[in-house]
């Protein structure tokens, strides 16, 4: 590591330097605390008795050297601030801790575990023109072992249940919530005290590695929660680190956030190498498949509020970093979740961007959940919240999340937000999800969101897998695996779908009704999607094309087997020349929406080009 590179906030490599490193039967700790008067090693290797540790020049770096320590063993620093007294504190750059609610470092060396996912590291890419289906868990409240205090699975035995649950449901991405070591459950791993420890509430940091490594041979991406923004207020951790506003801003009114934790100062060149060294650390030594970074509208305005100004310094540092984790792991996904309006989110770093490959569209999100939860009368005169994302989509990468945010504190699950009673609900909610796969944009859902779940996400409980044992369910769950599925395999959902002339409105217009319908063009297919938000059927829905075409069910929500009332055979699409043009009809039931497969008059498949 280069020491200037990493006072001035370029470097990517700190975590190679600091932490504890193992070189043969030796092991050697550094440590950053540059207004500490003094700083010791203790640990179960020296019987917790202070060892002075070396400051190394005039640089704030304290080192000592030890032998016989080995892989598990707990450690800690003794720090002594110039101010007095003295706090014991886990290491920034620890790659393991204990588990909550010990706080001490456990040791653990870089690279033993050996990969075997070559060929998918060589031909993964940012699949801007690739299908992504995003399965967002929280690790420890998928399913849980009763018999076990905490009912958590490591993370190795759990992978080949969830591999097989993924498949069978046609998702090609797992998304897991931070990782990263933290002192509370209910923090759901948000408030991290360990940015390079991976919680050893599910095991080893080789464990996971299985797990990743067992992904990638099943043909599925993993992506990180990343906490960019804030850490856990705990003392042993990084806060007042040495004895000062090491990682944090030394005033509260921008040092505390709104969740209670500690802002990291991201003016401090020390601090901007500690966070992009993790970045980097995750996905060259965990070979993840991206970065979600959490709370971007944090960083890109004080305290996330527009009205007190851009936060140059936390920018400049987003750019940095994107920019050095792009030309480090070119494939790699770096995701925002970000709900502000900032420009060039998504743009490259060099056109005066922000550098990241998506962005979370939460208005997309609000208005389409919103609109959702209304009568169907209220739907008819709050029309345009389903149209207004297609007025911005063009300006980023977007990604449509339903994400764990949007079924706790008090929200209600999905499936419960519906308008209705109970039966009312699931035709609204297949509908709903239809739409969703069906609009431009990658697609995140959290977990549950396949069974149906109707009670809101609680971190300390498992899923509600029971409610497969009832038939509503158990078609819901067929609706969503068929539709992933189909998600996946025609490429009018994904293939240029940020390119505007892939989409058409073919019918927007706000006349009372609840019926919209779009056009999407892939590379070799092109599909309809048309859909009835309203309680009054559509018997005969006439919609006008650009085109002559033929048309095909290709999925409809009514369908019996998904818990509907329309037998497996739909009746042919009507398409003929009319002489306002050529039409389709078909019938649109209430609280219904269906894919058409579109093809020439002769029946030979469009190839989906913008010119048909």
């Amino acid at each position: 590591m280069d020491l200037h590179d990493f006072y001035t906030g370029r470097t990517f490599d700190a975590h190679r330097f600091f932490g504890a490193h193992f070189e043969g039967d030796f092991v050697t700790f550094r440590t950053y605390a540059p207004s500490a008067q003094a700083v010791e090693l203790i640990g179960e290797f020296n019987g917790w008795q202070g060892m002075p540790m070396a400051r190394e020049g005039q640089g704030g770096i304290f080192s000592c050297r030890i032998q016989g320590a080995k892989p598990g063993m707990l450690y800690k620093y003794k720090i002594r601030p110039a101010a007095g007294g003295e706090t014991d504190h886990c290491d920034p750059y620890g790659f393991w801790m204990e588990l909550r609610p010990g706080s001490a470092s456990a040791l653990w060396p870089l690279g033993g575990y050996r990969f075997t996912d070559e060929s998918w590291m060589a031909a993964r890419s940012r699949a801007f023109d690739a299908p992504v289906n995003i399965y967002e868990m929280h690790f420890g409240s998928w399913k849980k072992d009763e018999t076990r205090e905490n009912g958590w699975y490591r993370y190795d035995e759990i992978a080949d249940k969830l591999i097989a649950h993924v498949k069978e449901n046609g998702y090609n991405y797992i998304e897991f919530m931070p990782l990263s070591e933290h002192p509370a459950d209910c923090s759901w791993g948000y408030q991290n005290t360990g940015f390079f420890a991976p919680t050893s509430r599910y095991g080893t940091p080789d464990q996971l590695k299985e797990l990743i490594d067992k992904c990638h041979a099943a043909g599925i991406g993993v992506l990180l929660d990343f906490v960019p923004v804030h850490f856990a207020l705990d003392a042993y951790a990084l806060a007042n680190y040495d004895g000062t506003a090491l990682y944090e801003y030394p005033h509260s009114d921008v040092g505390v956030s709104e969740w209670g934790s500690c802002n990291f100062m991201h003016s401090r060149g020390e601090v901007c190498s500690f966070l992009q060294s993790a970045a980097h650390y995750w996905l060259e030594e965990f070979h993840f498949d991206g970065l979600r970074m959490d709370a971007i509208s944090r960083m890109i305005y004080w305290q996330g509020d527009p009205a007190r100004g851009v936060n140059g310094n936390a920018v400049s540092f987003l750019q940095t970093m994107n920019a050095g984790l792009r030309r480090l792991h070119p494939t790699a996904m770096l995701i925002a979740e970000d709900s502000t309006n900032f420009p060039k989110v998504t743009a490259p770093v060099e056109y005066g961007g922000l550098g990241f490959d998506y962005k979370w569209d939460l208005g997309w999100m609000n208005d389409t959940l919103d609109y959702f939860k209304k009568t169907p009368e209220e739907r008819r005169a709050q029309y345009h919240k389903l149209t207004f994302s297609m007025a911005y989509f063009p300006q980023e990468h977007y990604l449509l999340p339903l994400s764990h945010d949007e079924v706790v504190h008090g929200k209600a699950a999905i499936v419960q937000k519906m308008y209705g009673d109970y039966e009312q609900k699931f035709p609204q909610a297949r509908a709903l999800y239809l739409y969703m796969m069906a609009h431009p944009g990658k697609k995140l859902n959290f977990m549950g969101s396949e069974l149906g779940h109707m009670r809101e996400w609680d971190e300390a409980r498992e899923l509600d897998w029971m409610l497969l044992q009832y038939p509503i369910h158990d078609a819901f769950r067929h609706f969503t695996e068929e539709l992933n599925r189909l998600y996946l395999s025609n490429d009018a959902f994904w293939q240029s779908e940020y390119d505007p002339a892939h989409f058409q409105w073919l019918d927007c217009q706000a006349d009372g009704t609840c019926l919209y319908a779009f056009l999407r063009r892939g590379g070799t297919h092109t599909v309809a999607a048309a859909f009835n938000f309203g309680d009054t059927p559509a018997p005969s829905y006439r919609l006008h094309m650009p085109f002559a075409c033929r048309a095909r069910v290709l999925l409809h929500t009514e369908w019996k087997r998904f818990g509907g009332a329309l037998p497996e055979e739909t009746p042919a699409v009507r398409s003929r020349a009319a002489r306002e043009g050529h039409v389709l009809t078909f019938p649109v039931p209430a609280f219904s929406g269906l894919v058409l497969e579109l093809d020439a008059p002769d029946g030979s498949r469009m190839t989906g080009k913008p010119n048909q």
